[in-house]
């Protein structure tokens, strides 16, 4: 079975990563590419756009035209566009890859109903890398307890919009868990003055927007006498392209619900035969 993919923000830095990824992969078919309605790349060819040669599928500025053309949707772009995506994905049965990041709470909850009527895989970070450093982390946590102070330090590019990022938010979301914590009550973003010593408790966040930078974290694990570093770098934008075309693969014609690149990879299964 072929899997007609359509793909937000096609004209985008990740938008032409993603059609190329979707061209180099089996099974897969680039049904629809989608830009803005204002954008004066509506009606470009996407191939074209991501410098792969002309491939036929013209730009598209309104999901409504071309929803019935696809399986899933991969939507990488902003917070408001993705959920109204969603909702229009919910209502024709499109299942929907979601890399966007920065949700509130509410917004989280809406994704949550979608999830109800369509297949959703959302997850902060795409990368095969970086989910196996979420296992790492989980272990790391477990072993050190309460022996260590955790620092996780993150760096993107100048045009990344919301901080700390996804992935970040997530490895400390991994850790608080994994010590019986909320991160909610203990994160710490950023320190400034005369802060005090550091409590032990805490998980402290330091944001960097820099250049041109794809994706940098640092899980640091600090005890007397020594520490832990878990380190994760992305060169490119193709080491998530290529786990978000594995997302769309996996998710298609698969049940209703809320599934993340764990469920993906079938970490939780392996989790699962582990406590057996």
């Amino acid at each position: 079975m072929t899997v007609r993919v359509g793909i937000t923000g096609a004209a985008g830095r990740m938008g032409r990563t993603l059609v190329e990824a979707v061209a180099a992969a089996e099974g897969l078919q680039l049904a629809a590419a989608l830009e803005r309605p204002d954008s004066s790349l509506v009606g470009a060819d996407a191939g074209e756009l991501a410098g792969q040669g002309k491939n036929g599928i013209a730009v598209a500025g309104d999901l409504a035209d071309v929803v019935g053309d696809i399986d899933v949707l991969i939507d990488f772009s902003v917070p408001d566009a993705t959920l109204a995506n969603v909702a229009l994905c919910a209502e024709h049965g499109v299942a929907v890859v979601i890399g966007t990041t920065g949700f509130t709470p509410k917004q989280q909850a809406r994704i949550d109903a979608a999830a109800s009527r369509v297949g959703v895989c959302k997850a902060s970070n795409f990368s095969t890398g970086v989910n196996l450093c979420f296992k790492l982390l989980d272990m790391a946590a477990r072993v050190l307890g309460d022996d260590v102070d955790v620092e996780i330090v993150e760096a993107h590019h100048r045009h990344k919009i919301d901080a700390p990022s996804g992935t970040a938010l997530s490895m400390g979301g991994v850790v608080a868990n994994a010590l019986g914590r909320d991160l909610a009550e203990v994160a710490v973003y950023g320190r400034e003055g005369q802060t005090g010593a550091r409590d032990r408790d805490t998980i402290g966040f330091a944001t960097v927007r820099a250049g041109d930078i794809v994706g940098d974290h640092t899980v640091l694990f600090a005890a007397e006498g020594e520490r832990i570093e878990i380190t994760h770098k992305a060169s490119s934008r193709m080491s998530f392209a290529r786990g978000a075309v594995r997302a769309a693969r996996w998710l298609a014609g698969r049940d209703a619900g809320l599934y993340d690149m764990q469920d993906v990879l079938g970490f939780k299964e392996m989790a699962g035969e582990e406590r057996q």
